[in-house]
């Protein structure tokens, strides 16, 4: 912080840089616990001259918190019904009891979801059902290992099996273009400030990206999965074990299957909730496109333009709170012996909910939104225009998939794109290149950070199911984050390039 100030860097944003080297350090080796680090900018950006009080303390809380904060409460409901139990038991018979079969199922099944709803909402879909299948085999396998002194199939499963939710969720976002918000805001940037944009359709990105995620996907789980063995002596007797439990559950109550009703209609409204298109075709029209019409009925005085943007006025974040909040009103079907009905959630379960979490995500969008207002983000890519012209296509590519892939460990992912794919199109233009060719695989690697919870909303909300450490993080995401570099140069060049028809 004390360094000469770079040329056309402000005073303000190394005083940044090194706030958040001081962050990144304490959130790895954590001396102090990880929500006091997420405090830190409350405290230096105001000294500092950073961000005032005011606006920094506003990066607490946004629609992406009341996200996490709903779906949160949603897996809560089903952990208290003893829900989670029945979906992984059942998810356990489906893909097999094997330690890699399992991670591929979850990795998979994760990967999917994502290709269609926010990476957020797939996450948070599948983390109650990974933490009951580990619970369950904390249940009938730990005290006999335990014995032996040998580590669980619990304890050795959970890094690769959450964090293969995680990871594919981020992967299975970037395959299409509404998977995940940076590639709609990508495109959008291409197309207002490239002259000659070429159209980007939905089956094209698809064609071109969707084997890049695939496999991304294998790749992530030999990564996650290599010391796991792909069987045990204990399978058969696990198999049987599990199947027993399953047995011994018996029907579903009707807490149950509220519960499941509530979830599956969540996971309905996130999945519809914006039109979805295959190859130009509109599969479903997507129920926010009611929204003005709803505002008509109800009666407005806005003009058809401004009714227009009130799609706008609900996201994921509505349909979370609705759900949690119906949540309280839903009776479970169950009464207290003085005759008051059991909701399906009340207070006193949710208020375990994990707030350090919260604030690690605040933490993360304070860095990301003083990364904006010191226009740090501009200057770095500014610095890169002049090496990069340099630069032959193929290695251009690698060092901006690099510099993407680490910038937004730190920074918000549409924050990032916002703010340098606008340098990254004139330096093609600059260059005479096609834009395609630099912005899709820069894209893509916003989407590819793996190393800290705060990366992307995927990586904190696994992390805050407590059986992850930080350094098991690091240590596989950071051979991920290395080793999508390559990938996404080599995806461009067998699959982008030939699929969009960039001319050489």
């Amino acid at each position: 912080m004390f360094l000469p100030t770079p040329e056309g860097m402000r005073p303000e944003g190394q005083r940044l840089v090194g706030v958040a080297v001081l962050m990144a350090g304490l959130w790895v080796a954590q001396p102090i616990p990880m929500a006091a680090t997420s405090l830190l900018p409350l405290v230096c950006f105001p000294l500092l001259g950073i961000q005032s009080a005011g606006v920094v303390s506003r990066s607490y809380i946004n629609d992406s918190v009341f996200l996490y904060l709903g779906g949160f409460i949603i897996a809560m409901g089903i952990e208290r019904w003893n829900l989670h139990r029945r979906m992984a038991l059942n998810m356990v018979r489906l893909v097999g009891v094997q330690p890699k079969r399992l991670v591929l199922g979850f990795l998979l099944a994760t990967g999917g979801l994502s290709m269609w709803i926010s990476n957020t909402a797939s996450t948070l879909l599948m983390l109650p059902i990974a933490l009951a299948l580990l619970t369950t085999l904390d249940d009938e396998h730990s005290a006999k290992q335990d014995q032996t002194g040998e580590q669980s199939l619990s304890d050795r499963l959970s890094a690769p099996l959450l964090l293969a939710i995680a990871y594919s969720a981020s992967i299975g976002g970037m395959t299409t273009i509404i998977g995940t918000p940076t590639n709609n805001a990508a495109v959008a940037i291409y197309e207002e400030r490239v002259a000659d944009a070429q159209p980007i359709s939905v089956a094209q990105w698809m064609i071109a990206c969707a084997p890049i995620g695939l496999v991304y996907l294998l790749i992530a789980w030999y990564v996650l999965t290599r010391n796991l063995p792909g069987a045990t002596s204990r399978d058969g007797e696990l198999k049987a074990e599990l199947s027993r439990r399953l047995i011994d559950l018996g029907k579903p109550s009707t807490a149950e299957i509220r519960m499941l009703s509530i979830f599956a209609l969540t996971a309905a409204l996130w999945i519809f909730r914006k039109p979805i298109h295959v190859g130009g075709f509109p599969l479903t029209p997507g129920w926010v496109t009611w929204i003005p019409e709803w505002f008509q009925w109800l009666g407005t005085s806005l003009s058809a333009e401004e009714l227009s943007k009130l799609e706008e006025f609900v996201n994921d974040s509505s349909v979370s709170m609705t759900m949690a909040v119906l949540m309280f009103c839903v009776p479970s079907g169950i009464r207290e012996a003085d005759g008051r009905v059991v909701p399906l959630m009340n207070w006193k379960t949710a208020s375990n909910l994990p707030w350090d979490i919260m604030l690690l995500f605040g933490g993360g969008f304070a860095l990301a939104k003083a990364f904006d207002t010191t226009q740090l983000s501009v200057w770095m890519g500014e610095a890169l225009t002049g090496p990069l012209q340099q630069m032959p296509p193929w290695l251009m590519i690698g060092v901006v998939c690099l510099l993407m892939t680490f910038l937004t460990e730190f920074t918000s992912n549409v924050a990032t794109v916002s703010t340098l794919m606008p340098t990254l199109c004139a330096i093609c233009v600059a260059l005479k290149i096609d834009a395609r060719l630099l912005f899709i695989p820069a894209a893509l690697a916003t989407s590819c950070a793996f190393m800290l919870p705060i990366a992307t909303p995927p990586n904190a909300i696994v992390f805050g199911s407590g059986r992850i450490s930080m350094g098991q993080m690091v240590r596989y995401g950071i051979i991920l984050n290395l080793i999508g570099v390559p990938l996404l140069v080599l995806g461009t060049w067998l699959l982008i390039k030939p699929v969009m028809e960039i001319p050489s």
